[in-house]
């Protein structure tokens, strides 16, 4: 076959369409309920989520305020795929494929609740729920919500989200967060050297001095 010259313009794919099907998801999740850290009750499903701090942490303090008038600033956004996503194969348990939205946020209440400085108490959170060819959608919505938020635990405190590394790689850092907010047992086996929390929390307080409320 004949090699075409090169044209950047023949490799751009545009279709506003898909940026209207992003923008209507985007609203529908911010019109969804809110409900406590962990929800009150057990559902099935996959999809997006937010966390919105309401707590009394003076780190937080710009967050608490902003979120008693409106669920409007989520503080983290993150999102739980069906099994084998990653590998594009579907999981052989559908009903461990199906709970993986509410697993996900009970891990986070759990790892809230084990360390200094936060509460449970402290969070509530919203989700949305995406079925079928819909999974598709799950990553593309949530980082259009980690960009319209800029939310704090997602990027100047960065952490919260990761996982034991297991045995044999406690060689790395804690993470920022974790150096804000030591307890988990895992993070605390970490014996790299973390990076001061003077500087940590002048990126935060750098963060929030630029948090403007949505409209």
């Amino acid at each position: 076959m004949k090699q075409t010259p090169f044209d950047r313009s023949k490799h751009v794919y545009r279709n506003d369409a898909f940026v209207e099907l992003v923008k209507d998801a985007v609203r529908f999740f911010n019109g969804t309920p809110v409900h406590t850290l962990p929800p009150p009750e057990s559902f099935s499903g996959t999809g997006v989520y937010a966390l919105y701090y309401i707590g009394k942490n003076p780190l937080y303090a710009r967050y608490a305020e902003i979120n008693r008038l409106a669920y409007s600033s989520a503080i983290y956004v993150g999102k739980a795929v069906p099994s084998g996503w990653r590998q594009a194969r579907s999981s052989d348990n559908p009903l461990d494929q199906s709970t993986e939205l509410c697993r996900r946020l009970r891990e986070h209440s759990r790892n809230i609740g084990a360390v200094s400085g936060l509460s449970p108490n402290d969070f509530m959170c919203r989700f949305v729920i995406f079925e079928d060819a819909g999974s598709d959608m799950i990553s593309t919505i949530e980082a259009a919500l980690i960009k319209q938020n800029r939310p704090l635990w997602n990027s100047s405190l960065d952490g919260f989200g990761n996982h034991d590394p297991g045995k044999g790689r406690y060689e790395q850092a804690r993470s920022d967060w974790d150096v804000i907010h030591p307890g988990r047992q895992w993070a605390d086996k970490c014996n790299g050297t973390p990076r001061k929390r003077s500087a940590i929390v002048t990126d935060i307080k750098n963060h929030l001095d630029n948090l403007t409320v949505k409209p």
